[in-house]
């Protein structure tokens, strides 16, 4: 029972079998890392997802197929999109990447405050998903508690972070310039995307009127030129689709699935497994310590303990405070860790507010290649060195441009005759 400090094995041996060096909770990027960095180092490692295997190139059943081959030309039906009004919020739901995703019947949202954490069961969680945007924090997102004097400050400072930051882009290959930016820092870049014409255009005019607000390309996790640490992995360059939620066979952008899971695999000290709920942690009283997991398995519902010296719980913000309050004992009885009653509170997630669409006259004469996987970005400038306006902390802006192919003129339709001459006509793509 989740609130026993102490379990009834039939015999040691089969404790001695399920004993590893450390455990990792969690497939996702963070786990995906945990266990590549304790299984590099020599640790026998057990990791458990609760959601179904996903081999690199193998389960992307979707990653080539053209537009033309899904019944709703990519997008989904409205029934399901009103039934899901929460992860269709997602810039990646659709036909092609639907079995990729948690519907929101199978784990309802329950809100007073609007909180639309996306989830994603299977073996590289949302790695698979995510919009690959990797800019670093700065010192002033470090000293902004001191600051402004909400909440409590970092135990840890940049410094501490920044070599850190380095170890992790060197393996998964960040793209972007040194922009020198102290508000937004310098990272081990591949060479960088480059702007477009209007972009650029964009760019300058924002500089004359804001000498405070510097426009850099987007450093995203984008294999522009691999290293060989890249192609070790089996990674290759990244071609600019824009299709990389499906799942990237060529290993372009950065995934649990396509680098650090298989990375982890051949040092020969991983067990993956699949279709394992991590129901609570066993905390063992005497040594004061967590010591192992009470682990369902999804298909024979059979509950199974596992044990080791090291526990890392990387089931994403929602589920890891799940996991730890479903964690009781008689040194925990409200859960693990939260002697404050803090645990599963106050939890925050990025905003995005305000979107703003034109039109941009003249530039007929140039084009651009490929679907770049980042945007323009001008970094926080609000509430940087000193609180100066009405609200906590700033604001990053990102944008981009590009040329809508044919004529969309109002009232045309996409389709027939007339829009196929729009196509190959002035203003087609």
């Amino acid at each position: 029972m989740p609130g026993d400090t102490t379990s009834i094995h039939i015999n040691n041996k089969g404790v001695d079998q399920n004993t590893y060096d450390a455990i990792v909770i969690g497939s996702g990027i963070s786990g995906g890392w945990a266990a590549k960095e304790l299984c590099e180092h020599g640790l026998k490692t057990l990791l458990l997802e609760r959601g179904k295997d996903v081999v690199h190139l193998k389960d992307y059943p979707t990653a080539t197929k053209n537009i033309w081959e899904f019944p709703h030309r990519g997008r989904m039906p409205e029934t399901i999109t009103t039934a899901n009004p929460i992860v269709a919020k997602c810039y990646a739901f659709g036909e092609a990447t639907d079995h990729f995703f948690v519907k929101d019947n199978e784990h309802p949202y329950i809100q007073e405050k609007p909180f639309d954490w996306i989830r994603g069961y299977q073996v590289g969680g949302k790695s698979l998903l995510w919009a690959r945007q990797t800019q670093r924090w700065s010192r002033f997102e470090f000293e902004a508690p001191g600051r402004d004097g909400f909440a409590v400050e970092w135990p840890v400072a940049y410094p501490d972070i920044a070599p850190w930051y380095s170890h992790v882009e060197k393996f998964a290959g960040i793209s972007g310039n040194k922009d020198g930016l102290e508000n937004l820092p310098d990272g081990e870049f591949l060479p960088a995307w480059e702007m477009n014409c209007v972009e650029k255009h964009v760019q300058q005019k924002i500089l004359a009127s804001y000498k405070d607000r510097p426009v850099i390309i987007g450093r995203c996790a984008h294999l522009t030129r691999p290293n060989p640490v890249h192609i070790e992995q089996g990674r290759q360059q990244c071609q600019a689709r824009t299709l990389c939620e499906r799942g990237c066979p060529f290993g372009g952008y950065f995934s649990s699935n396509s680098s650090t899971i298989p990375w982890a695999a051949k040092t020969g000290n991983l067990t993956l497994q699949p279709g394992s709920v991590v129901q609570s942690l066993i905390y063992d009283e005497k040594k004061g310590k967590a010591t192992g997991v009470r682990v369902i398995d999804t298909h024979t519902k059979k509950t199974t303990e596992y044990f080791a010296r090291i526990i890392f719980v990387n089931a994403s913000t929602m589920n890891t405070n799940l996991l730890l309050l479903n964690s009781v004992s008689g040194r925990f009885p409200n859960g693990f860790g939260n002697d404050n009653g803090l645990l599963g509170k106050y939890i925050c997630f990025h905003n995005y507010r305000g979107h703003v669409n034109s039109r941009i006259d003249g530039f007929e004469d140039e084009y651009y290649y490929g679907r770049r996987p980042t945007g323009m970005v001008i970094p926080s400038f609000r509430n940087v060195r000193k609180q100066e306006m009405d609200f906590l902390r700033g604001y990053m802006v990102v944008y981009g441009a590009g040329r809508s192919r044919g004529n969309t003129t109002a009232g045309m339709d996409e389709i027939g005759g007339a829009y196929k001459d729009a196509l190959t006509g002035a203003g087609g793509g």
